[in-house]
């Protein structure tokens, strides 16, 4: 029997719009009057993260930043966390800077940017339907190496975005030569969409993800695997990109969602509808 599902959020749990659906949330309900602890996996910060876990009633723990830190609900405290040096921020920060490349910054509560674009701009248009106290709190600074270097708060990971694949692949190759950080390696461009009025707009960026070595929502797992006395058979992993892919690999069920890339797809048990038609939904109930 599984005691434990882990969901990844944005292409996953959470719709087009950034939504949770009634329906998934009924799947999810179901699942856990069955004693099956249901945890959300996500690159977000803690706060983004907090009200969506409140919306689904998951009340024990959730993994921030990839796996960078492992936040217990209960007590309210981070119970795990292997976050960014300082140090290599400003390292990276530098470079983007000197080759015009938009990036922001993840800390523990926030997001940190100097303009609204790629993912920022998403989770801003996004807030725009949440309440205040829901909202994933986004500080746009004039200077962003000032102001990192200047605090010091745990720094989970950084974004790297552009519309331009070729800018983009320049300057991996350039971050490649960083030393004691993990480069996410995505191929494929990211798609969201927004609403403005009546339209919907799509945004669409290739981007990667830096965190700090060895930071992974399996590894993450692992740690909550020992800590609530769980064999890895009895793990339900969902996601859709390629930083679900260990915790795919290495659960005892491991489902992709029905837009993931194919590389994610292959590596996957089960295969469920997109995020877009409720895919966790008929993923769980298919599991009950």
């Amino acid at each position: 029997m599984y005691k434990l599902v882990a969901i990844d959020l944005d292409g996953t749990m959470l719709n087009q719009y950034g939504i949770v659906t009634d329906k998934t949330k009924a799947a999810i309900e179901k699942v856990q009057q069955k004693g099956i602890e249901v945890i959300i996996a996500s690159g977000r910060p803690i706060d983004s993260i907090k009200t969506i876990a409140k919306e689904i009633k998951s009340e024990k723990y959730f993994i921030s930043g990839n796996g960078a830190i492992i936040y217990d609900i209960a007590n309210d405290e981070i119970i795990y966390k292997n976050t960014l040096k300082k140090q290599k921020v400003l390292e990276i920060v530098k470079i983007c800077e000197e080759n015009s490349i938009y990036y922001n910054i993840y800390t523990e509560k926030e997001i940190v940017a100097k303009s609204l674009q790629c993912n920022v701009l998403y989770y801003h248009k996004e807030n725009a339907f949440k309440k205040e106290e829901e909202k994933t709190h986004i500080n746009i600074v004039d200077n962003v190496y000032d102001y990192i270097a200047n605090r010091d708060e745990n720094i989970v990971k950084i974004t790297i975005c552009d519309s331009n694949q070729t800018i983009f692949n320049s300057i991996i190759r350039k971050l490649k030569e960083v030393e004691e950080i993990e480069i996410l390696d995505v191929s494929h461009m990211s798609r969201k969409m927004i609403r403005q009025g009546t339209e919907e707009i799509p945004i669409e960026y290739f981007y990667t993800e830096i965190s700090a070595k060895n930071v992974d929502k399996w590894n993450a797992i692992e740690f909550l695997r020992e800590k609530m006395n769980i064999q890895k058979e009895e793990i339900i992993a969902i996601g859709d990109n390629i930083n679900d892919k260990k915790m795919l690999e290495n659960a005892g069920l491991g489902i992709a969602m029905g837009q993931s890339h194919p590389d994610i797809k292959q590596i996957a048990n089960q295969v469920t509808a997109p995020n877009t038609e409720d895919g966790v939904a008929e993923a769980l109930y298919k599991i009950l």
